[in-house]
Parts: structure tokens; sequence; C-alpha cells
């Protein structure tokens, strides 16, 4: 997930970098949420703070001897109010970490930008490829009978995965293990 401070101050770098994967950051859901997190966290602050000059005034009247019970029914109301507004701003910071989360991380500035992985120039090669006398099997054609499933793993999850089935599923757990 991406810290919400680097999005804070520099957003449009975010932006501008993300646009490169490609994805469409929702900068204006974000500038939303965070624009009712910010009046929220204000709000709560003003409200502790007037409790806490509420606080300093019933001592100064008691102390004096004078009555303080218009004061301790302004103080008795806060609490309530801020727990409604600390619950709604745990609903937005909610919100934001879900929007967040859906986020992915940003390419680094030296990535070149292409639409697939044979857009990317080689940097350096070590060592010399190996040659064989037989024909290489692709490793989709070698697992599929030993089972794994690559047709249902990119239904469910896209490109790129596998699913293991049966002896090559306890093959691969013995080894973890």
């Amino acid at each position: 997930m991406l810290d919400t401070n680097l999005l804070r101050k520099q957003l449009d770098d975010v932006v501008a970098r993300l646009a490169t994967r490609p994805f469409a950051f929702p900068v204006e859901e974000f500038n939303a949420l965070e624009a009712e997190r910010k009046s929220i966290q204000k709000e709560t602050e003003d409200l502790q703070a007037l409790r806490n000059g509420l606080s300093k005034q019933i001592g100064a009247a008691k102390k004096v001897g004078g009555d303080a019970s218009e004061l301790m029914a302004q103080a008795a109301a806060i609490p309530t109010k801020l727990a409604e507004l600390e619950e709604k701003l745990g609903a937005v910071r909610a919100k934001l970490e879900d929007m967040l989360m859906r986020v992915p991380n940003l390419p680094h500035a030296s990535v070149p930008v292409g639409k697939d992985e044979n857009d990317n120039p080689e940097v350096r090669r070590w060592g010399t490829p190996r040659e064989f006398d037989f024909e290489v099997k692709d490793h989709v054609d070698v697992g599929a009978p030993i089972g794994m499933d690559f047709d249902t793993a990119a239904k469910e999850s896209g490109s790129r995965f596998c699913f293991m089935r049966g002896q090559v599923a306890r093959l691969h757990r013995a080894l973890a293990q």
C-alpha cells in the first residue's frame, strides 16, 4: 500500500508514475476522502481544545467557590460528540485504506515505459545460454501432464498463475516444508 503522506505531498508525481503502468489513480475520490478526513480531524481537535479549556475554567471557578454547573453541563456533552466524530473518522480512514489497497506499487523512475516485457531493454547478460541437442519443451507442456493446471488458474486469477493438483501439489508442499 502506498504511503498516504507521499500521496498528500506528491500527488501529481504519484499519478504520473502510476499512469505508466497503466493505472488511473482516482484523484477526485482521494481528494474528497482527504478533505472529509481533515474536516473531521479539525473538528475533533477543536472539541478537545474546548474540553481542555472548559476543564480549566471549571477548576478556576471551583477554586474561587463559584458555580461551575453550566460549564460542567457543556463539558459533559463533549465526550458523546467526540465519540461520534471518532466513529466517522474511522469510517473515512477505512474507505481511504480500502481505496489505497487497490493501488499498485509505484514503478521506479529508471524503469522504461512499455506495453509488455518485450519493451524492456537487456541491461547485461551473465554467461552464455545453454544449447541442447533436443527440442526444448515449454513449461506448460511439461507441467500439464503431471498436474499443473494453467487454464483454470488463468480464469481464476489471471495469467502467470498455476494450480497444482495431485502428485505435483504434494511434491510442492513437501519441498516447501
